[in-house]
């Protein structure tokens, strides 16, 4: 068969497989090496070879009905996606695009391309798309796609299946009109969405939000959280890909645990002014009464010693010794109304944490050097006994686990706060010793100041040392 002069050129300088088929017969006329190298045959095995034979999906028929149009010229060119079958049983997609060459010996041309980098880039895709659907589907919320157009406008480009579950609004009705969503949340709660939502696209950050929607399909407010990634669409705006979930049962448990840290702040509080005011009770009767007693005690046995007989060396020394036991109990008396409820305090609360210092200084023997910015501050009572409770508490930590050498002490007062520190020199404090079970000194001075709406931190100094700071409030 007589072949165009061009042929031959087309043929060899092409990437594409090109089959010239015999309109009559429909044999290979003349393949192109592209095409032998694909289907592993040589030019001489494909001489007698049809389309049929390497595309065996295709029937006759369909062929047929394929190039029949292009022969009677009612069809320029037609196209088929079929799979070729090589030498060795092996397949390989393949789409063609078909034409029908007028001459002495007309022929159909056949142009294919090896299409396998598509299908497995669609088969690839199918399998993430079933992946996401499968993720999506056991996933408690709702996937979402919100975009925010240039002017300001909000669209849903997609929502699953979720969101008549958790918003109580049907998909398909909430792409159709996205104001629905924003009537979704609370009032009060809408600037924070919105703000929220602007801070992300400006600053190209984790869009992270909780509030309240009313789902008035179930009279019900829920807290739902909104976490996406923003992007930039060219021209289009925002958009921002991410999941919301039901939070509620969640908020509701930290609401409560809110509550219940609120109420035993309250009880912490409570009992520690009981305790206050049972300690003044105490030591206010133990120095009123059993001190007074003592007192009227040491008078009459000075009255007894002056009539004592002269030459009864035994009775005097026991009534030197019952006066000393009388002068060591009143001691004892006032020492323990000085802890019960300090005198000092009486002073103002400037005056006892530096006479605290003095005796810490004077019973173990380490230098305390104390500062305050303010000759006097004015401190409501239960605020001064707070504060110098925590102040002993500190110091009788220091002596017992420091180890220190030097103390310092500084007490500042601003227009809104009264702040404390107490550093020592010693060794130091781990955290994993603040965060001991049975850490009840640091506990304590915390919950002190927790009531009284402060803070407490207990923090080691670069170097060596551990210092308590303490800051509350000054009461309107």
């Amino acid at each position: 068969m007589l072949q165009p002069e061009w042929l031959p050129i087309v043929m060899q300088g092409s990437f594409s497989e090109i089959y010239v088929v015999d309109c009559d017969t429909f044999r290979f006329v003349h393949t192109n090496q592209t095409a032998r190298k694909n289907l592993h045959y040589t030019a001489a095995e494909l001489a007698g070879m049809t389309p049929l034979d390497v595309a065996r999906s295709v029937s006759f028929e369909v062929l047929q009905n394929i190039l029949m149009p292009l022969g009677c010229g009612k069809s320029s060119r037609a196209s088929l996606d079929t799979v070729h079958t090589r030498k060795d049983g092996s397949t390989y997609p393949i789409e063609f695009r078909l034409f029908y060459c007028g001459s002495k010996e007309p022929v159909y041309i056949m142009i294919g391309n090896d299409i396998s980098a598509r299908h497995n880039s669609a088969k690839a895709l199918r399998l993430s798309e079933a992946r996401f659907r499968a993720i999506v589907s056991n996933t408690p919320g709702l996937f979402f796609q919100i975009q925010q157009r240039p002017d300001g406008a909000l669209s849903f480009p997609y929502l699953s299946d979720g969101c008549h579950a958790l918003l109580g609004i049907a998909a398909e009705r909430l792409r159709a009109d996205s104001s629905l969503f924003l009537d979704l949340i609370l009032p009060e709660d809408r600037p924070s969405f919105l703000k929220s939502m602007n801070e992300s696209a400006s600053a190209w950050k984790t869009w992270n939000w909780d509030g309240r929607i009313w789902v008035d399909k179930w009279k019900d407010v829920k807290w739902i959280n909104l976490r996406s990634t923003p992007r930039a669409l060219p021209g289009e705006g925002v958009q921002w890909e991410g999941i919301m979930t039901n939070i509620t049962e969640s908020k509701l448990e930290e609401e409560e645990i809110k509550r219940s840290r609120a109420q035993l702040a309250e009880l912490s509080a409570h009992v520690e002014t009981v305790k206050e005011k049972e300690r003044m009770r105490i030591a206010r009767e133990i120095h009123d009464d059993v001190g007074g007693n003592l007192t009227a005690i040491k008078m009459a046995l000075a009255l007894v010693k002056k009539r004592l007989p002269a030459d009864d060396a035994s009775l005097a020394d026991k009534a030197v010794y019952v006066e000393s036991l009388v002068d060591r109990t009143i001691e004892a008396i006032h020492r323990i109304s000085a802890d019960l409820r300090p005198g000092i305090l009486d002073f103002g609360i400037v005056a006892a944490i530096d006479w605290q210092a003095k005796e810490f200084e004077k019973q173990l023997g380490i230098p305390c050097e104390f500062t305050s910015n303010k000759k006097e501050v004015d401190l409501d009572p239960d605020q001064a006994t707070a504060l110098f409770r925590i102040f002993q508490e500190a110091l009788t930590n220091i002596g017992k686990h420091a180890q220190a050498t030097r103390v310092t002490v500084r007490l500042a007062r601003t227009n809104r706060s009264v702040r404390l520190e107490i550093a020592d020199n010693g060794r130091g404090i781990e955290a994993t010793e603040r965060l001991k079970p049975k850490s009840f000194g640091i506990r304590g001075m915390t919950e002190r100041a927790n009531a009284l709406g402060g803070q407490l931190s207990v923090s080691a100094i670069p170097g060596g040392g551990t210092e308590v700071a303490l800051r509350i409030p000054l009461m309107e």
